[in-house]
């Protein structure tokens, strides 16, 4: 059950969880010899779960696996099916550079093995989520070739009652990482004639495992940090660094009107400060007034 507003918002109409770059491999094996992307997606999982059935969506933004091993695919599954089974969440499963077109049909999407790109349509309600392929075989850079603009066009021709969010890994926005300009999505300008003006409210990426926000052709974009790796900013220039650490997901609360995205980092912290859900309850019975007078004025000193 979703909290209703207590201010000027009401509660959001959808959310949905942006998950990314999880990047698992066959057996479990810790990425690179150092990192623990078994152990850091669960953590995840545990985190989504507690969302409950406020959750509408998780969607995966691509490198599921960082090989495109069929094993690797099952232990993806694995960790986020009881997190379906415990909030009622669909799952919208998106292509990256490092999966594999017929494993990933094979062993998240349970239809016949392709080599074509993996575009689909997962209906939210009225909102409507666009799972768009930018990957391209044998490389990690992004491209849509033409067959699959039109697809998108074809799709995007009719508008959906709450709208549309796409979701690709290779996200179409700059990066201050200059060698993750040779792995960008190509084809920008022809992908921004097809989306300008149709009702997309949101573009979904991944890729960049850290992160950030941006436009493209007018509609906002929202690029989710990796819960296996997270690149350093601060690293020296010209250099490309990524570190254990930093993981996050994104929340995506949809609006009427508006979308708001919000970075969660993923793991175990010291608790600074907490209001419980008693004290939420006596906020929500009390007038606006009262709930300022209880919440917002601030105390005397010892108060």
């Amino acid at each position: 059950m979703e909290v209703r507003g207590l201010g000027r918002y009401p509660a959001a109409r959808r959310v949905i969880a942006q998950v990314s770059d999880t990047h698992l491999l066959e057996g479990g094996a810790p990425l690179g010899g150092v990192a623990d992307t078994v152990s850091a997606l669960e953590r995840t999982a545990e985190q989504l779960a507690r969302l409950g059935d406020r959750l509408d969506a998780i969607v995966v933004t691509g490198d599921v696996t960082d090989l495109g091993e069929p094993g690797a695919y099952r232990l993806v599954r694995e960790a986020v099916e009881p997190v379906v089974s415990a909030t009622g969440a669909e799952v919208v499963w998106v292509m990256g550079n490092h999966d594999e077109r017929a494993a990933f049909r094979a062993e998240l999407l349970g239809t016949e093995q392709s080599d074509a790109p993996v575009h689909h349509v997962v209906g939210i309600g009225g909102l409507r989520v666009i799972a768009l392929d930018t990957s391209v075989p044998g490389f990690h850079h992004g491209e849509l070739d033409e067959s699959s603009l039109a697809w998108l066009d074809a799709t995007l021709a009719e508008p959906a009652p709450e709208g549309t969010i796409i979701a690709m890994h290779h996200a179409p926005i700059a990066t201050p990482l200059a060698l993750m300009d040779v792995l960008e999505l190509r084809g920008q300008d022809e992908l921004a004639d097809v989306v300008r003006g149709r009702d997309v409210r949101l573009i979904l990426g991944g890729h960049l495992h850290y992160p950030t926000n941006g436009m493209f052709a007018g509609i906002p974009v929202s690029v989710a940090g990796a819960t296996a790796y997270t690149m350093d900013l601060s690293a020296p220039p010209r250099e490309l660094v990524g570190i254990d650490g930093g993981r996050s997901f994104t929340l995506v609360h949809v609006y009427d009107e508006d979308i708001v995205t919000s970075v969660v980092p993923v793991g175990a912290f010291p608790v600074v400060t907490s209001f419980g859900q008693q004290f939420l309850a006596e906020l929500e019975a009390l007038s606006p007034e009262e709930r300022l007078d209880r919440f917002s004025r601030k105390r005397p000193s010892g108060a």
